[in-house]
């Protein structure tokens, strides 16, 4: 538990006013979403300064601050009654203050903490062993949505409390050093790398580059921790490390595997061969990236002890994550909408598309494709690489795609497709209402930049 105290220890040259902090205290930093009893932690961004925002906090619910010293003077424009029952903690920088705090935090717990890295598929593995944590009755503290930054891990490892047995957690980086960064606050014993993909090229540089970034994930690792890899991917299996290894994945080299894989509408059939031992599973998505995520928290859930028939039982049951190939209902029209649109690289475009494909609807199939951003210099080529690999998706005939970098996969469209280009999601919106005096079935996949998130929640349920 956060307690004065423990603070002043931490962080030796912070200081208090007003009310004690309580020692249940949890900790938010946008003033948006601020829950009654939160401390409001001021971070200094890019474009906005936390310490704008303290008064709102405070209005909010907030029971308190964490300013830093050289903005103590906004004090003195809140009214002195309400600073009177509110907690304020003033330190040398917030943002590294939190770090330290989360770090004090993690040292303190013994057991399992598992942090999860990968071009894709993170957030699915993650709620996938979270799902499975949760059949088992096992608590456990896992990061909220997305929170896979310096400061989402902190903030995630400040939620820790007594009955916590396992920390699950989402690592991401888009630059490098970041993962050095992330697993000195995070002290994974056991870490787990789904796939090495081409996404934040521009910050991480070529494949080789984003493997080695990622495989820091390993850099603290000891004889007795214990790192799970994508056994199909030479950038991770065929690599010598210091620390024992698991594989998962296809092949037959893997500890666990998936053999036989076959995609109906909406199902995946395939044989898990989990440590020699053999199941048959059906899984309630057509997505093949769903083999991979369950393969790598099957890995997880067997290296901690939990039973195979509760990990054969839960990769059974829906797991719905917002964003990933998650179906909806339209409210606008007859049909279904595929929310994929939380980010994109060449790797998981295709990887919708090819699932896409498989879908059985007498509805008109309509994808709305956008930007992959963050591809550098490279980003033409792979956009054309998606027009071409729409010739092995020859159900989709209509075509939205949407931004600039987008145009490069116009350019290599197999032909008799109907293709419209528009600049946001807001054009895209009015070329979707024009079709949908007919049954759709409608893909909508893009990088989380281009906002198309916006075009999906206007049209479904």
């Amino acid at each position: 538990m956060i307690i004065s105290d423990f603070i002043r220890s931490v962080l030796p040259t912070s200081s208090f006013l007003y009310a004690p902090l309580q020692a249940d205290a949890t900790w938010a930093i946008d003033s948006r979403t601020i829950q009654k009893g939160d401390i409001f932690v001021a971070i200094r961004g890019n474009n906005l300064d936390g310490h704008h925002f303290v008064a709102d906090a405070f209005s909010r619910g907030a029971a308190g601050c964490m300013i830093e010293k050289n903005q103590e003077s906004l004090l003195s424009k809140i009214d002195k009654a309400i600073l009177k029952e509110k907690t304020v903690i003033i330190v040398d920088n917030t943002q590294q203050a939190l770090a330290r705090l989360a770090v004090a935090v993690r040292q303190k717990f013994s057991g399992p903490v598992i942090g999860i890295t990968g071009s894709i598929g993170k957030t699915s593995t993650k709620e996938a062993i979270a799902s499975i944590l949760k059949a088992n009755n096992q608590p456990y503290l896992a990061s909220t949505g997305t929170q896979n930054t310096v400061l989402g891990i902190s903030l995630t490892l400040l939620k820790l409390r007594a009955e916590h047995q396992v920390i699950v957690l989402e690592l991401g980086i888009s630059k490098r050093g970041e993962m050095a960064r992330l697993v000195e606050i995070a002290q994974p014993t056991i870490g787990l790398i789904t796939a090495v993909g081409h996404s934040h090229m521009e910050g991480l540089g070529s494949i080789i580059d984003i493997a080695n970034e990622k495989r820091d994930i390993f850099k603290y690792f000891k004889e007795d921790n214990i790192g799970i890899i994508n056994g199909d991917q030479p950038l991770l299996a065929n690599v010598a490390y210091n620390h024992p290894v698991i594989k998962f994945g296809s092949k037959t080299t893997n500890q666990v595997q998936a053999r036989k894989v076959q995609a109906t509408s909406d199902s995946l059939n395939f044989t898990l061969k989990l440590y020699g031992q053999k199941y048959k599973i059906t899984l309630p998505t057509n997505h093949k990236g769903a083999v991979l995520h369950w393969l790598a928290a099957a890995s997880i859930a067997y290296l901690i002890g939990i039973d195979n028939q509760m990990i054969v039982d839960c990769m059974q049951k829906p797991v719905v994550v917002p964003g990933r190939f998650e179906r909806r209902r339209l409210k606008l029209g007859n049909g279904i909408i595929i929310n994929d649109c939380y980010n994109a690289s060449p790797e998981s475009m295709k990887a919708a598309l090819t699932a896409f494909q498989h879908v059985q609807t007498s509805g008109h199939k309509i994808a709305i494709l956008g930007d992959m951003l963050e591809l550098g210099v490279n980003s033409p080529f792979w956009h054309r690489q998606i027009g071409r690999f729409l010739r092995k998706v020859p159900t989709v005939r209509d075509l939205i795609l949407v931004g600039s970098h987008i145009e490069w996969t116009k350019k290599t469209l197999p032909l008799g497709v109907k293709v419209e280009v528009v600049p946001t999601w807001k054009e895209a919106s009015q070329k979707l209402k024009e079709r949908l005096s007919q049954e759709v079935c409608i893909l909508v996949k893009a990088s989380r930049g281009i906002a198309l998130n916006n075009l999906v929640d206007e049209f479904s349920l």
